[in-house]
């Protein structure tokens, strides 16, 4: 790829927020799923998208895919804004991001055996003749590792990796540039995850794509990301190389849920105060850092004043006042 070439897809300064409730004598709130994010994500990168139910990740990721309108700022793919397309263009974009969602029995047409949710993406876009639409069907059936028998099975006659296997399967039917995977694991049993990232992994490269995988488990991270973004409460607080941000975090939060996960040798324990309490609502996040009720780093600034993004390094952004001044420290 040319250093010059421009991220696939980007956010600028989005936002998408949710007015709840309301009514003749109640007052609405608002709900701020995604607050002000930038995003860049290149071309044949894998982004692990990480944060707790709630941060807003899974909004976020529904923007991407155009299936959400932002309350302000821009989702730009090919250096485009997705939103100002016009219909020609937004089918073009349709083709080339395609979506894997989280439980695929509910994202599965029960009526359908797998040979016509397979196709369907052909179908709709008038891909090939038929005979060519069915051959591409067996094709994609073998590439994530069914075979013709399961062609004619419908959902409930699968198992949940199967069905998974089958949503792949209907997502690279057209061949995007960029798959948008929302946990696309959790659903499914310890055995069986291992066996679907790995597909996922495989496919990735042998087939070029990008990928923004939205995950709440930061131990699926490192075996699959080459970049990763960490949400808390709708803001992206931690984004770098995936080698750097697992063994050399900045952000209090990031420290506290790398410590979280569980070691394979007992006596080894992590030097990391444990993150207090519960995710706030996001209906009314704190003020200044949102992380600053259950950081064990926070002082008085962080209750006023948001922090900026610092680049620790040029790759390696974080937003957090503690570990920016220990950095201009230690450069002074």
């Amino acid at each position: 790829m040319s250093a010059a070439a421009a991220p696939l897809i980007q956010a600028r300064s989005l936002s998408r927020h949710f007015r709840i409730g309301g009514g003749l004598l109640r007052r609405s709130a608002v709900l701020r799923a995604v607050d002000d994010v930038d995003l860049d994500v290149e071309r044949g990168q894998v982004l692990a998208l990480v944060g707790e139910s709630g941060s807003g990740k899974t909004t976020l990721g529904r923007c991407l895919l155009g299936m959400l309108q932002p309350s302000a700022g821009s989702v730009l793919f090919d250096g485009r804004d997705i939103a100002e397309t016009d219909r020609d263009r937004r089918a073009a974009f349709r083709r080339r991001v395609q979506p894997i969602f989280q439980n695929p029995y509910s994202s599965l047409d029960p009526r359908w055996p797998v040979e016509r949710t397979v196709r369907e993406p052909l179908d709709a876009f008038r891909v090939g003749d038929p005979p060519a639409r069915k051959r591409r069907v067996a094709e994609l059936l073998d590439s994530v590792g069914l075979s013709q028998r399961h062609a004619q099975s419908r959902p409930h006659e699968l198992s949940g990796g199967q069905r998974q296997r089958v949503a792949i399967a209907a997502a690279l039917a057209l061949n995007p540039d960029l798959i948008i995977a929302d946990e696309p694991v959790s659903a499914l049993d310890v055995l069986v995850q291992a066996q679907i990232l790995n597909l996922i992994c495989e496919l990735q490269r042998d087939l070029g794509l990008t990928l923004v995988f939205i995950t709440h488990d930061m131990a699926v991270v490192e075996h699959i990301a080459d970049r990763v973004a960490v949400m808390y409460l709708g803001r992206i607080v931690e984004s770098g190389p995936a080698d750097e941000v697992l063994t050399r975090p900045k952000h209090p939060y990031t420290r506290t849920v790398l410590a979280a996960i569980p070691q394979p040798d007992p006596g080894r324990r992590r030097d990391v105060a444990v993150v207090r309490g519960e995710i706030p609502s996001p209906l009314a996040p704190p003020p200044g850092c949102h992380f600053h009720p259950r950081c064990p780093l926070a002082v008085d600034r962080c209750r006023t004043e948001a922090p900026a993004m610092t680049a620790f390094t040029p790759d390696h952004l974080a937003s957090c006042h503690v570990t920016a001044q220990e950095h201009r420290q230690k450069g002074a």
